[in-house]
């Protein structure tokens, strides 16, 4: 059944980026070296470019602060010096990255009303962008399986969650985004485009760039539902057979104060879960066409959910709010 999900929205996407891919093959005056790709952006009317740019900018600057106050407090309390908080310090650096990835380009664009960007330029912001989300999907599998072992295994906690595996999981999650990223986007180089470089959105997203595509892109298509659907489907079955794993545990010998504990230890975690998988799976499985829907999921993963994390995990988390009055305390005297 699962194949033949994978299939059908194989030959769906297929269809919607390329409807006439045997006539555009066939034109090679319609292909074309380009240089540059033109980003249409948010679907926002001119007048109100410089509301949108205000907010953005400040959306932006809360992602940046607020993730990397969450790094420096972990860096500087001892008490957090812990295999779930050095996991959520690189989620948090993380965010940061690919938020920057994206934002910074969109806001001058917004400011300066050009549109262009370069074919270099677009091809690494393509490049980053798929490792800072392959990432985001690993160290949220990774943070999954952390609160399975301290939950079901309090007692081996420590022997299994050892330091060394922490930094090899965290090493492995790096190299397994970086190899992905370049996979796709060996994959993309190799094609031509068309005439047509408009963007429809307002970052190179991938999708996007294939609709410009004048090359077939069959083995694009395949690769991004074998390969990429395999990465993703392995992180989110990592996720689901945790919390499934943890709540039957948990539901053995039923008490309030058990499901509490389980509800402070995973609630933050469950929800960014939730908030991420939610958004990317709206984007690739559930937009059924490149509309304004489409562009404000992708603005949901990309700019709002780096943004709420640190709020989400400081707001649910005696240990982060010790911290930060900790290091108020500090800089007060």
């Amino acid at each position: 059944m699962m194949v033949l999900v994978i299939l059908s929205r194989f030959l769906r996407f297929s269809t919607l980026l390329h409807p006439q891919q045997k006539d555009i093959s066939m034109r090679p005056e319609n292909q074309s070296s380009v240089s540059e790709f033109l980003l249409l952006g948010l679907p926002i009317q001119p007048g109100q470019q410089d509301v949108f740019f205000s907010l953005f900018l400040g959306m932006y600057l809360t992602t940046v602060l607020g993730n990397l106050l969450i790094i420096l407090l972990i860096r500087l309390d001892s008490r957090l010096h812990t295999p779930m908080y050095f996991f959520l310090s690189h989620l948090a650096f993380s965010d940061i990255s690919l938020s920057s990835v994206t934002v910074p380009k969109m806001l001058v664009n917004m400011q300066t009303r050009q549109q262009s960007i370069s074919y270099m330029g677009c091809i690494s912001q393509l490049y980053f962008f798929i490792i800072f989300v392959c990432l985001d999907n690993f160290l949220l599998a990774v943070m999954a399986y952390d609160r399975y072992v301290a939950i079901c295994h309090p007692l081996h906690y420590i022997a299994m969650m050892r330091e060394g595996l922490c930094v090899l999981l965290v090493c492995g999650s790096w190299m397994v985004a970086s190899v992905h990223a370049f996979f796709h986007t060996l994959l993309l180089v190799r094609l031509s485009f068309c005439a047509d470089i408009t963007i429809t959105h307002f970052f190179c997203d991938i999708t996007a760039l294939l609709k410009l595509s004048c090359s077939d892109i069959s083995l694009n298509m395949l690769v991004i539902f074998t390969e990429g659907g395999f990465i993703y489907l392995l992180s989110l079955g990592i996720v689901l057979g945790s919390y499934i794993r943890i709540g039957t545990i948990i539901l053995r010998v039923p008490s309030t104060k058990r499901l509490l504990k389980a509800f402070s230890t995973c609630g933050s975690h469950l929800f960014v879960v939730s908030l991420y998988y939610g958004t990317l799976a709206s984007v690739y499985f559930f937009s059924s066409s490149w509309d304004s829907k489409y562009i404000i999921a992708s603005v949901m993963y990309m700019v709002v959910t780096p943004m709420l994390n640190p709020f989400i995990y400081s707001l649910r988390n005696r240990d982060i709010k010790q911290a930060l009055e900790m290091c108020v305390n500090r800089v007060k005297f």
